[in-house]
């Protein structure tokens, strides 16, 4: 019996040599489209089994890995992540989910980031998104939509728990799309973290459905280097066809059990203190001192008052606020400047983009793995918008790609739970 077990044994091997040569020949080798797809088979028992490889390959858009890939994602869903639905001990939690416990570098140690993050669903994504941007020096606002599940609220909560740099935010709203509410919600964080002992230098405002491009340290060093104080609040004045948001008063209505913003017959009284409404992106870098002083000003505190019926007021209070020339770190003269923000628009298809691979909501792409070429290769600091559980390959490619750059920036020695991985065939090349 002994020399049929080495006989099979050395079979066993021998189709595991093979099928790892036939999927690396297909990721490595340069290919072209097949005229047709029958030519191109991929076995179940291939996914998964080499990801830096796969990923390495999806980055450069070779068309064969978009095959596996996409072929991979219909048979093969990642373990989920441990620790987040079941309560662990902080100690497990920090270790099971791989969070950065110290800082990475005397430069970051000593320029501390503010993170204001709101989310309302997609547990694991949060959780993938929060240890991305983890740094121990740093200060993190959650705010949780109040219309959330209770189970939800309480795994977030079991998560933030463990750290203290972490905390959901003291007041929480009941948000709705293109409300005041999604305003609110930002303010009230920015409340908490006036008062935090923790000395940061910016704020930045992510959703639950983001995910960093650049490490840490880049992002301290992009603030240092092109903005040396100023804030980050891309827009332009209010062009006409965005004039509607502001001209009338839009009020909140259930429809289906859904709350909507719906244009009211009520035309609106012209903005407080003669200001010139602009327009541009919910999403900011502000510094601390613009934070005190939007929330002091009484210019801020009209404006802001005057836009709790405006349609997405997130739209253009930032950006409005930040061109007064006496506000702190302001930006009287900017565009759409910024690179905060990887987003592929649907009206911008054809010109900053080739369209979207995954599918669209709301004229914003749900990013698919034939994105992430595109992804990588844009400058900005962030990209929207990801759904892990359609497209898993694609947060978890980002994924690895950020901690092995984070882990090449250390200059500290590195903590074994710091890596995502263990021992893998291939090493992902980042460039």
């Amino acid at each position: 019996m002994k020399p049929l077990h080495a006989k099979k044994s050395r079979f066993l091997v021998c189709v595991a040599v093979c099928m790892f040569i036939y999927t690396f020949i297909y990721l490595k080798v340069p290919l072209y489209e097949e005229p047709n797809d029958q030519k191109f088979h991929v076995k179940r028992a291939e996914c998964g089994f080499y990801p830096d490889e796969l990923c390495s390959a999806l980055f450069v858009g070779k068309p064969a890995a978009l095959k596996i890939g996409n072929f991979c994602q219909k048979s093969y869903q990642p373990k989920p992540l441990s620790c987040i639905q079941t309560a662990c001990n902080c100690s497990t939690v920090l270790k099971t989910l791989h969070f950065i416990t110290r800082p990475l570098s005397d430069e970051e140690g000593n320029f501390s980031l503010a993170y204001i993050i709101t989310i309302h669903k997609e547990l694991e994504m949060f959780v993938r998104l929060l240890r991305a941007i983890y740094m121990p020096q740093n200060i993190y606002c959650i705010h949780i939509d109040e219309k959330s599940p209770r189970d939800y609220k309480t795994a977030v909560q079991n998560i933030v728990n463990c750290f203290e740099n972490i905390f959901i935010s003291s007041k929480r709203e009941y948000v709705v799309y293109a409300g005041f509410s999604r305003l609110q919600a930002d303010i009230n964080c920015m409340r908490d973290l006036v008062n935090s002992k923790v000395q940061w230098h910016y704020v930045i405002n992510l959703c639950g459905q983001d995910y960093p491009l650049k490490t840490n340290k880049d992002i301290i060093q992009y603030m240092k280097s092109k903005w040396n104080g100023k804030n980050i609040t891309p827009g332009i004045v209010q062009p006409l066809h965005m004039k509607h948001r502001t001209q009338v008063s839009y009020r909140e209505y259930i429809h289906s059990g859904v709350p909507y913003v719906y244009p009211a017959k009520v035309r609106k009284s012209q903005p407080p203190h003669n200001l010139t409404i602009y327009f541009g992106s919910a999403y900011y870098i502000l510094s601390k001192g613009f934070v005190h002083f939007a929330l002091s000003d009484a210019r801020a505190k009209a404006l802001l008052e005057w836009s709790r019926d405006t349609y997405s007021p997130d739209e253009h209070y930032w950006v409005t606020l930040n061109r007064l020339p006496d506000a702190p770190g302001a930006t009287p003269n900017a565009g759409w400047q910024g690179d905060l923000r990887a987003i592929k628009w649907k009206d911008q298809e054809g010109s900053s983009h080739k369209g979207c691979k995954g599918h669209y909501i709301r004229d914003i792409c749900i990013y698919g793995l034939g994105d992430l070429q595109w992804i990588i290769e844009s400058p900005h600091l962030f990209a929207n918008k990801f759904e892990p559980g359609r497209n898993p390959l694609a947060v978890e490619c980002l994924e690895r790609r950020l901690r092995l750059k984070v882990l090449r920036q250390a200059q500290v020695p590195l903590e074994e739970h710091w890596h995502l991985q263990g021992h893998s065939h291939f090493n992902m090349k980042l460039d």
